[in-house]
């Protein structure tokens, strides 16, 4: 009889019977997580995710991103400022996202200071990508729109500039990040991290040739959405991410996410495709080297 206790609720989900074929976790916050970093790699290689994306969210984590990616060869790092950042930087919010600790000024100049270590950040070799960057109104509202908007388009621009892969986070502003992506002109490899549209974005998304990463959500009851826009994207242009530690897949929603959990979320999105484990995993794997360019 399952234990519905407080302890188990917030415990680590066990370990997934291992893919046969290795696969990449496409988005993944290490910092965010409990154990070390060697700790969590060797988990998720154990099940055979042997290499995962770590996202940089702010400055702090932005940097932490790329020395960890310079330290573990089955890591690589992105660079960015979270939609919901740039308006704090504005503003001088150091609370929600950020982690700075102590109110900044803030203005124009603060975010385009933000931006500029972005830019060095992106130089770097270990970093395969400029995200994750986007629109998100589900937190930010009217006021934060316009420096989210001019945020994204800063960093379209230092991912072209760089020839990195752009890793977008598009929450409930799906017309809005389509309409800059065209008008900026997006970069040669761009990826939508948690894909969040319908079946008809898919179809928009693979007709431009962009990446659509799935995560935990995709196994959730009431995200059919997803599951009709996983069923009609390229097979080409799908990656697998867990986001963690959020997202965590079903049956372990609400308990911490980590790497190792990738192959629960492989295996539902085989049984939506109607593909077998290993032909997907096998998809996943160059799908996601091609999008970052390791």
């Amino acid at each position: 009889m399952p234990s519905n206790s407080p302890s188990e609720k917030n415990a680590a989900p066990p370990l997934p019977e291992p893919l046969r074929v290795p696969v990449a976790d496409s988005h993944t916050h290490l910092d965010m997580q409990s154990g070390t970093v060697a700790e969590g790699l060797a988990k998720a290689a154990s099940v055979g995710v042997t290499t995962v994306v770590q996202v940089g969210c702010d400055l702090k984590g932005s940097r932490w991103a790329a020395e960890t990616a310079a330290r573990y060869d089955a890591v690589h790092a992105t660079v960015a400022l979270h939609p919901n950042e740039a308006p704090r930087i504005v503003h001088g919010d150091p609370d929600g996202w950020s982690r700075q600790g102590a109110r900044q000024p803030g203005g124009a100049q603060a975010l385009d200071e933000a931006l500029a270590e972005i830019d060095r950040l992106a130089a770097l070799p270990q970093v395969k990508g400029v995200g994750e960057t986007g629109l998100d109104y589900f937190r930010t509202g009217p006021e934060g729109k316009e420096a989210q908007e001019r945020s994204f388009r800063a960093h379209i621009e230092i991912a072209k500039r760089h020839g990195k892969a752009l890793v977008i986070h598009d929450r409930d502003a799906h017309a809005d990040v389509l309409r800059v992506l065209k008008e900026e002109g997006a970069p040669e490899r761009t990826v939508f991290h948690c894909y969040s549209g319908d079946a008809e974005m898919a179809e928009i998304c693979a007709g431009a040739g962009y990446f659509m990463s799935f995560a935990g959500n995709v196994t959730f009851k009431n995200a059919q959405n997803l599951r009709d826009a996983l069923a009609v994207a390229p097979l080409d242009l799908v990656l697998v991410e867990t986001d963690a530690p959020f997202l965590t897949p079903v049956p372990y929603r609400g308990r911490p996410n980590a790497p190792y959990l990738v192959p629960v979320t492989v295996r539902a999105m085989a049984a939506v495709r109607g593909i077998d484990e290993d032909a997907l995993a096998s998809a996943l794997a160059a799908n996601t080297a091609r999008a970052f360019g390791y």
